[in-house]
């Protein structure tokens, strides 16, 4: 099994992403708020997914040592750079998820839940049970669980997996035609923040993601299995998140009639 087979195995689960209601209920920036305040958590354990990527993958402890495959080193590395401390459309450093925040602040999306969320959590070890004792809808809990089960399993591969196969993949371009719409420089936050995840994800991350998971798996059968194995679940977290979202837009726009 190689990358190749398991696209093809994943194509009806990312059709049905590709194909969401959710894309029709985005018609205007509310709808973009509600989006953003549940999207908001996939931003933040995709951080926690690079981060543990490159604890597994780099040498993170004292002293230093050689890690096995400086080829996997050097793609989480890059990654890291961009998605930790990227530059904003100031020219100010930034990471990718404080980039997220500041959008969601400039079109009036809550951002205190996520941040009063974010206070709680102490360590890896306790993760899950303040996800738990969260006040998180189930789908975002769920989403979650998911993302740090797979992480707590400290198997790159099946972490690789979640990475690289459970990302969205038409959001950036609904949200530009919004943007667009409401007028030139209206959200210079979003719009940046938009533009940048496209490039970064088409011309750069995706490949090396994808590089990155042949590089794990090798000649293994059983790893090419768990990584498909552990895509099909990231993707159905994703659909489950994407039909969470929708009915709560789908529900604002009637109470608002």
């Amino acid at each position: 099994m190689r990358i190749e087979e398991i696209e093809t195995i994943l194509d009806p689960l990312r059709e049905k992403l590709r194909n969401h209601q959710l894309y029709n209920e985005l018609n205007s920036v509310s709808d973009i708020r509600i989006f953003m305040e549940s999207h908001v958590y996939a931003v933040w354990d995709f951080m926690s997914l690079l981060k543990a990527l490159q604890i597994n993958l780099t040498c993170t402890t004292l002293p230093w040592k050689p890690v096995s495959n400086t080829n996997t080193a050097r793609f989480i590395n890059e990654i890291v750079l961009e998605e930790e401390t990227d530059v904003n459309e100031l020219g100010v450093l930034k990471s990718h998820y404080e980039m997220y925040l500041d959008a969601m602040v400039e079109v009036g999306a809550d951002i205190t839940e996520i941040t009063d969320f974010l206070t709680r959590i102490e360590n890896l070890e306790t993760v899950l049970e303040t996800i738990e004792n969260s006040d998180l809808s189930v789908a975002v809990k769920s989403f979650l669980n998911f993302t740090f089960e797979t992480i707590k399993t400290q198997q790159p591969h099946k972490i690789a997996a979640a990475f690289t196969f459970g990302r969205e993949e038409l959001i950036p371009d609904m949200f530009l035609k919004i943007v667009d719409q409401a007028g030139k420089d209206a959200y210079p936050k979003l719009e940046y923040y938009l533009r940048r995840h496209i490039e970064l994800d088409g011309d750069e991350h995706g490949p090396l993601s994808l590089k990155m998971i042949q590089e794990l798996c090798g000649e293994d059968e059983a790893k090419w299995h768990d990584v498909l194995e552990c895509s099909e679940k990231a993707l159905q977290q994703r659909i489950n998140l994407w039909d969470h979202i929708a009915k709560a837009i789908k529900k604002n726009k009637e109470i608002t009639v």
